[in-house]
């Protein structure tokens, strides 16, 4: 015989078990985002952020993906300037399993002074225990005058 109380207490607890999962991946997805804008200007952090098959759409309106990302590190000179720090505000995180969608302010400075803000959504999926961005969005935010 069907017992909803049995159902009810069994959803539960079962909730309760799920949240601090999620929890925990949000703030390891947050952590790796975190450490991905402040070392930006790394190729080794490219190439463990970035899925192989990523596919970014950048605020110029150009599509490219993590092998022309590490590219350019290549054709930049070894002598080139410190570029810009970026910073992640307003970040909202949803886990889905094994998959995630994080969606923020991308804040660039540079000796600081801000000098762009645009909004960035990133899916990422799990692969061998890490978060990798697999589909990236930048959309530049006009400045106000």
């Amino acid at each position: 015989m069907f017992n909803a109380r049995l159902l009810l207490a069994a959803l539960a607890l079962l909730l309760t078990a799920i949240a601090p999962l999620a929890a925990d991946q949000e703030a390891e997805l947050e952590a790796a985002l975190r450490a991905f804008l402040a070392g930006a200007d790394q190729r080794s952090v490219h190439e463990t952020f970035w899925a192989e098959d990523l596919i970014y759409s950048s605020s110029a309106g150009e599509r490219f993906g993590k092998s022309d990302i590490l590219a350019g590190f290549e054709q930049a000179p070894a002598d080139s300037p410190a570029g810009p720090s970026y910073g992640a505000e307003d970040l909202t995180i949803r886990i889905f399993g094994d998959l995630a969608v994080a969606t923020f302010r991308l804040t660039a400075d540079d000796r600081g002074e801000r000098i762009g803000e645009y909004f960035n959504t990133g899916v990422f999926r799990r692969e061998a225990g890490r978060w990798k961005a697999f589909t990236w969005q930048a959309t530049r935010i006009p400045e106000v005058e």
